[in-house]
């Protein structure tokens, strides 16, 4: 997996002598998810790397740790005396059909709504359970429930097979797409440059996050590790309390309206001033916003610009509302748990892995288009996918029933001895995934709630 992402990211084949991995374990999964993790967090590392070459005239050594990469692909804080709150909405989950599984998506609280207009219920009645819910979806078909779903703004997702989606003409579309796609533009610009210090690569870049669960925030999470600015912009009125203490590490945090003339100029101004943007809108979100590619090249030439989304750049769910758990259902990797595991329900991935995995194929496309900008000047443009990266790990491992010891529990020194002080209470974060040789990986600002920052840099 390591060498095709390299490929794709059109690195030197030689670098790939300097990354190793360590440890030993599988997390349980009929697909190779250890094998992603080890995979995505080298080929991020690795490009640390390669900017560092740059300047030391050599390739430092790359050190990825299977059984903290797939850690990290879970939970990297441990709470000193508090809770994290759920991660889903009751209403959230797997539900049998009439003929077969669908996945309801309602974390959000405008997507919960359109679950339930989509079921024939009133949004605002608060006696509403899953058990209501499950009743109704008993009686419909998979398949025209997810239609009235997506038609009514919200997310849901039918249980393919895998044939089932190589057949399904956005599953075509999406093997038909590389797994990242890359552009450069030429900017008319000097050639870029900055410290690149061992101990703090990316000191003085401006990396700016317009990105939400789960991909994204993992990117610039990553980023922020080896130095970067990271100003991560949010809507007004949009949280993620379950999320926000994983991913919300190393970065300031702001808020804007986007809808707003005032909110448009203000991004407009950070946007003119960054060297990276990490954008996981709807491919036509921030076109209708006024920030298309055209104007976000117009008013930085030599941006860094690299966006995700959950279905695909091309084919007609281009523009689909989606998450990992419902990639997971659409592409046939639940079917292929439950079939081959022996479950009498649909059963994914042990971790949200098309996520992180995708998070860091960003990171990685950002050191390479940071590279680029050193090189010769050029600005680049790259797009990624949840089920691009699903497709991926789909082709380099056959489903299959996989034996193994699983991974080692963690132990207390698998976290680092500093406590991280947040707004919700002290907490230990697991020591990195990977070790670059001479480079740290370390993050200065704690995770803290949304929009505690000024959006400003």
């Amino acid at each position: 997996m390591l060498r095709d992402i390299w490929a794709v990211l059109g690195q030197p084949v030689a670098l790939l002598n300097h990354a190793h991995a360590t440890g030993h374990g599988n997390l349980p999964s009929v697909y190779a998810v250890t094998d992603l993790a080890a995979a995505s967090v080298g080929a991020a590392a690795l490009s640390v790397a390669s900017l560092l070459a740059r300047r030391q005239g050599r390739v430092p050594a790359v050190q990825v740790d299977r059984v903290f990469a797939s850690r990290w692909f879970a939970r990297t804080i441990q709470p000193q005396g508090w809770s994290l709150p759920p991660t889903w909405d009751p209403i959230t989950g797997d539900y049998e059909t009439r003929d077969g599984w669908i996945r309801l998506h309602a974390n959000a609280p405008h997507h919960r709504s359109a679950a339930l207009r989509a079921l024939g219920l009133d949004p605002h009645d608060g006696s509403i359970n899953r058990e209501t819910a499950a009743a109704i979806v008993r009686n419909v078909n998979a398949g025209d429930l997810e239609t009235e779903v997506v038609a009514q703004g919200g997310c849901a997702a039918q249980m393919r097979s895998a044939q089932a989606w190589l057949e399904h003409p956005q599953g075509r579309a999406v093997r038909a797409e590389p797994l990242l796609a890359i552009r450069e533009f030429d900017a008319g610009l000097p050639c870029a440059d900055w410290p690149l210090r061992a101990e703090k690569p990316l000191q003085g870049i401006r990396v700016l996050d317009l990105t939400r669960i789960l991909a994204g925030p993992v990117a610039t999470r990553f980023l922020a590790g080896y130095g970067a600015h990271v100003l991560r912009i949010d809507p007004l009125d949009w949280d993620e309390p379950a999320a926000v203490p994983e991913v919300g590490l190393g970065k300031r945090r702001a808020r804007l309206d986007l809808r707003s003339l005032e909110g448009v100029a203000t991004f407009e101004r950070l946007l003119s001033q960054a060297d990276v943007l990490v954008h996981g809108y709807r491919s036509d979100a921030l076109e209708k916003l006024g920030l298309g590619e055209q104007r976000r090249r117009e008013l930085n030439p030599g941006l860094v610009d690299v966006c995700l989304d959950a279905y695909g750049w091309t084919g007609d769910w281009r523009n689909r509302r989606g998450f990992d758990s419902l990639v997971q259902m659409s592409a046939g990797i639940a079917e292929a748990g439950m079939r081959i595991q022996g479950k009498s329900v649909p059963t994914p991935l042990p971790v949200q892995a098309l996520d992180h995995a995708t998070g860091y194929l960003l990171a990685a496309a950002v050191l390479r288009g940071l590279g680029r900008r050193l090189d010769n000047g050029s600005g680049s443009s790259t797009r990624a996918s949840l089920a691009r990266t699903a497709a991926m790990l789909m082709q380099h491992s056959l489903p299959q029933r996989r034996e193994s010891a699983g991974l080692p529990e963690a132990q207390p020194d698998d976290f680092a001895s500093d406590i991280e002080r947040t707004p919700w209470g002290p907490m230990r974060r697991l020591l990195p995934p990977c070790a670059i040789a001479g480079t740290l990986m370390h993050w200065t600002i704690p995770a803290g709630n949304l929009g505690d920052s000024a959006p400003a840099w």
